[in-house]
């Protein structure tokens, strides 16, 4: 459970917030951030966003007044002197906000985390986290309604409603509850059009993204049982499809529909190591075996990051390990 009388006691503490998110951020990430930034503007707070990453494009909708800053140390890095407190949102582990994690760590500023992940977040002085929410915009709405903070408006309710539906994979996966649905309703009844948002973030995608779809697809393979089954892409691909590690986001997901998949892997090849992502049905815990490799997660959904090594020399390894956790 949440401490929210403790979270706005916080808040209320301070008069000026750095909001910022982990790298390659989603939907839950940017629509947290938004959510959060229109909520201590109308607290009165002063407020900026700053990313390592820029927004991916068909997140852009959330953002409308253009709020978010990618982070340029020459142009940000005397904000973490002047400014009182940092919240990180959808955020466990520091490192995942990359060029800022140095200025971060050196900086006296105040350290807020609010998260659903399973980590404990570490490096915060203020840690706000529940594994049981189906994303941590959900949190946010949980503290605006618990607290009676503000009257919701759109400006908060789209971007909330856009993090829930896709961390809940359009409100199928094992966090999407009861009350999910009922907060989606509430968010409904703001004026928030379902279909506006799924078009936004699911139909508008690159003819690139979709051309290299069709060769994740083509590169499926499976273990012995077809238990276990793994997409494996280079950097390459991506630029050879002009697109950005953002568009491959999801592209795991497709070896979840294949009827006898209980884990399924995507490996993104990169010039210094690759990144892993890991998905399964179920109780198998993709969360504990991306632990193996320096990551973690969710039960259901995970990843982790490999510097310094081969793809090549790795994958069987990590396979291998896979196959442990079958139940």
């Amino acid at each position: 459970m949440i401490d929210f009388k403790l979270l706005r006691k916080v808040i209320n503490q301070f008069s000026s917030f750095i909001l910022t998110t982990h790298v390659n951020p989603d939907a839950d990430a940017i629509g947290s951030e938004i959510a959060m930034y229109y909520l201590l503007k109308r607290l009165k707070k002063k407020v900026i966003i700053l990313n390592h990453n820029s927004t991916p494009y068909y997140l852009d909708f959330l953002d409308k007044e253009k709020v978010i800053k990618k982070f340029i140390s020459s142009d940000h890095e005397k904000l973490f002197s002047e400014y009182e407190a940092m919240i990180s949102l959808d955020l466990s582990a520091i490192d995942r906000i990359v060029s800022l994690e140095c200025i971060v760590n050196k900086s006296k500023i105040v350290k807020i985390c609010i998260d659903h992940h399973d980590e404990n977040c570490l490096f915060a002085d203020y840690t706000f986290c529940d594994p049981e929410y189906s994303s941590t915009a959900e949190i946010i709405y949980d503290f605006i309604k618990s607290e009676n903070l503000i009257q919701m408006d759109l400006n908060i309710a789209i971007p909330i409603y856009a993090a829930i539906m896709t961390d809940t994979g359009s409100f199928v996966y094992e966090k999407t509850k009861p009350k999910t649905h009922r907060v989606a309703a509430e968010l409904l009844e703001v004026g928030v059009i379902p279909r506006e948002v799924y078009k936004q973030i699911y139909e508008q995608v690159k003819y690139g993204r979709v051309k290299l779809l069709g060769k994740a697809l083509s590169s499926i393979s499976f273990n012995d049982t077809k238990e276990i089954a793994w997409i494996t892409l280079k950097e390459s691909d991506l630029i050879e499809s002009e697109i950005d590690e953002t568009d491959i986001d999801g592209f795991v997901n497709y070896t979840m529909r294949i009827n006898t998949v209980k884990i399924g892997i995507l490996f993104y090849e990169m010039k210094d190591g690759f990144k892993v992502s890991y998905r399964s049905r179920g109780n198998i815990p993709v969360n504990k075996l991306a632990t193996e490799f320096g990551g973690g997660g969710h039960l259901n959904a995970a990843g982790s990051k490999i510097v310094g090594k081969k793809l090549s020399d790795c994958l069987n390894i990590i396979i291998t390990t896979a196959q442990k956790y079958l139940l």
